[in-house]
């Protein structure tokens, strides 16, 4: 949920003040390019559901099984398949999650990091918890960059999620763009994201 609310007319504003926060530096630049080159116009529904399906069909990719449910019946992830009756956006991000997430991990409910805003069995999934707070925030980071950047791959407005999972909230402080270049980095260091910023999947599935 975005903390603070960005009018339409002020984003263009706001991203090239966080731009110039960045560094010459080729990777987290062409990162930042890929997100903010997509589409600003928010999808109809007949492009949500198509998006949906794409979401879909790259988990299977890569050999992540689904369920056609509400995760609010449940978990997001239960520790064998994630639930899809969520935005295409929430399902990218649980990708991310499956792809950032140790094996030992996978069989846990939300991944062992406590439940996760679209999970209904919630006291189950903190109960399940198997990750220290700092390992929490980390992997949080990370799968919400990787499923922005998995929105830009496949085309879609990867820069709303930007903002809406706050990576723009205090934008014009050196340490917003600062952290950005920090997980970028980590998503790098794991080969989770090549020397483009493009993520790595199983198939490269473009635009």
């Amino acid at each position: 949920m975005i903390l603070t609310p960005i009018a339409p007319h002020d984003l263009p504003a706001i991203l090239a003040t966080f731009e110039a926060g960045l560094p010459d530096d080729e990777l987290e630049r062409a990162a930042f390019t890929r997100i903010v080159g997509t589409p600003r116009e928010a999808l109809t529904p007949l492009e949500e559901a198509i998006a949906r399906q794409r979401a879909v069909a790259l988990a299977h990719d890569f050999g992540i099984a689904t369920l056609d449910e509400e995760p609010a019946r449940a978990f997001s992830w239960d520790g064998r398949v994630v639930r899809t009756r969520s935005e295409s956006s929430v399902l990218l991000h649980e990708i991310a999650h499956w792809q950032i997430c140790p094996a030992e991990r996978r069989s846990l409910p939300d991944f062992g990091l406590g439940a996760g805003p679209e999970t209904g069995r919630k006291a189950e999934a903190d109960a399940a918890r198997a990750a220290n707070q700092a390992t929490q925030e980390r992997e949080e980071a990370m799968a919400s960059l990787l499923g922005i950047l998995w929105e830009a791959q496949l085309g879609l407005p990867a820069v709303h999620a930007f903002a809406e999972q706050n990576w723009l909230e205090t934008y014009d402080r050196p340490g917003t763009p600062a952290y950005f270049v920090t997980v970028i980095g980590w998503l790098h260091d794991a080969g989770l994201i090549d020397d483009l910023a493009q993520p790595v999947g199983l198939r490269a599935r473009a635009a």
